[in-house]
This record gives C-alpha cells, sequence and structure tokens, in this order.
C-alpha cells in the first residue's frame, strides 16, 4: 500500500513545481488536456493529486513537459510515493538522514580541520535570515529543501571544523536560530515529525550556547506546532516553559511572542481566561521600552501580529464580534506579498463571519481561502480551508455557501 505520508509529500512537490511555473491549477489542467488531446483532466484532479489522494502516474510524461522539468526526477518523485527506496528529488526523505542519531553537535576534532572565523559565522547568519526572509513569501514545500540542505551543511562545518571558544558559540548560535526556521518550514510542509527533529536539535544547540531567549523561542515554536497536531497540553507545557526560560527581562518582542503563544496553547486546552490574560500581558510586554535589543529572528513581531493572534482566540472562543473588527482592520493593511498568512487570518475571518451568522461574507472569504490553498504547498494553509468548509457546511443552506461547498468540498474528503 502506498503510503499516505508519501503521497503527500509528492503532492506538495507537485505543487512546488506548478507554484515555480505560475501556473494555477486550472492552467495546469488545460495545458495537459492540449498536450494530451483529452478533457479528462480537471483542475479537481490536479487538487488531488497536490493533495495526496492520487500519484498522476500516466500523466507524467506530460507533467514534465508542462513544468519544464527533467522526466527522470518527475519519476523519481512518483517512485518515492509509490514506497520505493529513494527520496524527492532534491529533499531529504526525512530530517533524520541530516541529523543521525547521537550527539550531533560532538566536534569531531579532526587533524587539521579548517579553521573558521567570525565572518563565516557572519555569512551563515545572513543566510539564515535569507531563508526567514524567503518564509514570508513562499510556502513549507517550497523551502523544505533549501532549509535541510543548509542544516545538514551547518552541523557538519560545526564537527568538522577547527574554531575559537567564541566562534563554536556563535555557530551553535546559527544551528539554533536554523533548527528553528527549519522546523517551521517543515511543519508548514507537513512533515510533522522533522519539525519537532528541528526544534529539538535547536534547543540543544542554543543551550549550549548559553542563549535563554533562543531556547524559549524555540521551545515555544515547538510548543505551538504540538497545540496544533493533538498534543495541545504539551504544547502548554512548552509554551508556559518558554516564557520562564526567557525571563522577565527577555527583549521586549520577544516576551511578546511566547505570551502570544502561551495565549493560544490556553485556547486550545479551553482554558479561556489564562488565554485572555496571557493576550493583554503580549501587549504590555510589546509597549515596554526598556530591555535588550530585539533578536533578529523577532523582526516580523509587531502590534499587528498581536492583534492577529487576539482575532483568532476570540474566533476559537466564539466571540466573532471581538474578532471581525480586528481582522478586517489589520487585513486591510497588511503586506499583499505574504500570501500564506494573508490566506490564513482570511480563513479565521471566514470562520468568525459564519459565527456572526454572516454566511453570505463567510462564502466568499472562504472562496478565496481555498484558491489560495490550492496555489501553494502550505499544509497549513490547507487544513485551515478545511476548516473553513466545515464551519461552511452549517450554513449551506444558503446559495452562495452552497456554491463554494459544490466547488471545493472535495477537499473535505482528502
Amino acid at each position: 500500500m502506498i503510503s499516505t505520508d508519501r503521497r503527500k509529500q509528492f503532492g506538495a512537490y507537485l505543487a512546488g513545481l506548478r507554484h515555480h511555473a505560475g501556473r494555477s491549477q486550472r492552467q495546469l489542467a488545460a495545458l495537459l488536456c492540449a498536450a494530451f488531446g483529452t478533457e479528462s483532466i480537471t483542475r479537481n484532479e490536479v487538487s488531488r493529486w497536490e493533495r495526496g489522494g492520487r500519484v498522476p502516474e500516466v500523466w507524467l510524461p506530460g507533467l514534465a513537459h508542462v513544468l519544464g522539468v527533467p522526466p527522470h526526477e518527475l519519476e523519481q518523485a512518483a517512485a518515492y510515493a509509490r514506497g520505493a527506496r529513494t527520496t524527492l528529488p532534491g529533499v531529504t526523505a526525512t530530517l533524520a538522514d541530516l541529523v543521525p542519531d547521537g550527539d550531533v553537535l560532538k566536534a569531531l576534532k579532526a587533524p587539521g580541520g579548517r579553521r573558521i572565523g567570525i565572518t563565516a559565522v557572519d555569512e551563515l547568519a545572513a543566510r539564515v535570515h535569507g531563508l526567514r526572509l524567503a518564509d514570508d513569501v513562499l510556502s513549507g514545500g517550497d523551502l523544505i529543501a533549501p532549509a535541510f540542505r543548509e542544516l545538514r551543511s551547518v552541523v557538519r562545518l560545526f564537527r568538522e571544523s577547527d574554531h575559537s571558544e567564541d566562534t563554536r558559540r556563535q555557530l551553535l548560535v546559527q544551528i539554533g536560530e536554523l533548527g528553528q526556521i527549519a522546523g517551521w518550514i517543515a511543519s508548514d510542509g507537513g512533515r510533522g515529525k522533522d519539525a519537532e527533529r528541528a526544534y529539538r536539535l535547536g534547543i540543544s544547540a542554543a543551550r549550549q550556547a548559553g542563549d535563554n531567549t533562543l531556547v524559549a523561542n524555540l521551545a515555544g515554536s515547538l510548543g505551538y506546532h504540538l497545540s496544533n497536531t493533538g498534543r495541545e497540553r504539551e504544547g502548554l507545557e512548552l509554551a508556559r516553559a518558554a516564557v520562564a526560560e526567557a525571563g522577565p527581562d527577555a527583549p521586549a518582542p520577544a516576551r511578546a511572542l511566547f505570551l502570544d503563544r502561551v495565549a493560544w496553547a490556553c485556547t486550545r486546552v479551553g482554558e479561556v481566561q489564562p488565554a485572555l490574560r496571557a493576550l493583554g500581558e503580549a501587549h504590555e510586554a510589546l509597549a515596554g521600552s526598556t530591555g535588550p535589543a530585539a533578536p533578529t529572528w523577532a523582526y516580523w513581531v509587531s502590534r499587528e501580529e498581536l492583534e492577529i493572534m487576539d482575532a483568532r482566540v476570540f474566533t476559537e472562543l466564539r466571540r466573532p464580534l471581538r474578532a471581525v473588527p480586528l481582522l478586517r482592520d489589520v487585513l486591510g493593511r497588511y503586506d499583499a506579498t505574504h500570501l500564506r498568512e494573508m490566506a490564513l487570518y482570511r480563513s479565521w475571518l471566514a470562520v468568525a463571519l459564519a459565527d456572526a451568522n454572516e454566511p453570505e461574507q463567510a462564502a466568499e472569504e472562504g472562496r478565496r481561502v481555498v484558491d489560495a490553498a490550492g496555489g501553494m504547498s502550505s499544509e497549513r494553509t490547507v487544513e485551515r480551508a478545511r476548516v473553513v468548509l466545515r464551519r461552511l457546511r452549517e450554513h449551506e443552506d444558503v446559495p452562495e455557501v452552497r456554491e463554494v461547498l459544490a466547488d471545493h468540498g472535495h477537499l473535505l474528503l482528502a
């Protein structure tokens, strides 16, 4: 039997190829129909491939031609989806292959190892931050390969090179930061086990570097991942531990971020008052003008992002009158190039509108979410599209809702 996880990974890979080719699912279907002289390939069929519901065996040559991919590469990807002992092209099968068991951060102390200094660390830091910025505009499926390659490279560099104690600490910090962004990317790409491994590797590196704020960021990131993947209690414990690890003197944006994650984790386990209290504390923390400078990785933390979390919590707690105005206000000012975040935040707006008994507006937002999810290799966005569709089912007597469900209800069968 073909592994469902492998089919989904193949689907994310295929979606990434289509995205880079600048084609919508509908356009790809039309091009394949033209190439094969058929009318049997529909947008829904392309969507089914990208969700991992089916491997497009007979259409592989046409797909390779239309997407500009070497046929052998696409066949290798299909073989991986069938369960063959191979990997997706350009993507290591699991993070375990890159970060094997044992103390991977133990230096090998090989005789004659290359001596590296702070310049090499600065170059690495620039590449790590480049991955963060790329994640603002691309999806997890697009970035898994470069993130994993970079992680393997820096771990090898750390183990095999010769360096001073200060350079060693800075290398460990970069491994920690890379573990965080690689974990986030893997989670978005639907590879939860790899995400957890990356976060735990990063925690180990950050601890050895003595960077408590970075440890807290990684622990909070892992907690957020667990809160969203069925391990809510573990997620809450980690979120609270992150706040304690960072302490009251952490940089204001970092402390605000950690408190926001506590609010979300509390919401996921149904602790309403602690969730609302943590939201307030996050805003207070961000408003603080004292404390050390914010780390580079906290560049995106802002009042608008805190308001988005406020609205998400209000939506989960079925308080749409508080959620809808916040979401509309922030989305009206949000960077439109951040397609994934726009889609994710619209998903909460759609649910909040449905809760506010505004099904027509909910359907309009829901369609935007589903259309966006079909154009990116983000498992987070696809899952949020399913959440919206399930919520819309409660209003399927409304014509606008029925139309959305007729067009996209198949996503609920995946």
